[in-house]
């Protein structure tokens, strides 16, 4: 248990942004799937700029790190341009 007002401080703050990055990737995650299982050329490229965004975003706030943002944009790139 936390002894100090500091740390006590702390695992509140600790506990409100793990519930906004979680919220964040679930988002993430489902917008993911929904492009991946996209047939339809047309609607996937007007989703890929809305996940990208989403992608930078959540690397920006350090959500997910930035590598990986570009590894997913770059597969849901291919991925678009394959259909």
């Amino acid at each position: 248990m936390a002894n100090h007002k500091s740390s006590e401080k702390r695992n509140r703050q600790s506990e409100t942004k793990k519930v906004k990055n979680k919220y964040f990737s679930t988002t993430a995650k489902n917008a993911l799937k929904k492009l991946r299982s996209t047939k339809d050329k047309k609607a996937a490229e007007e989703l890929l700029p809305k996940v990208s965004s989403m992608l930078d975003k959540l690397a920006k706030k350090k959500v997910i790190h930035k590598n990986k943002s570009s590894n997913l944009k770059s597969g849901l790139t291919k991925h678009v341009q394959s259909l």
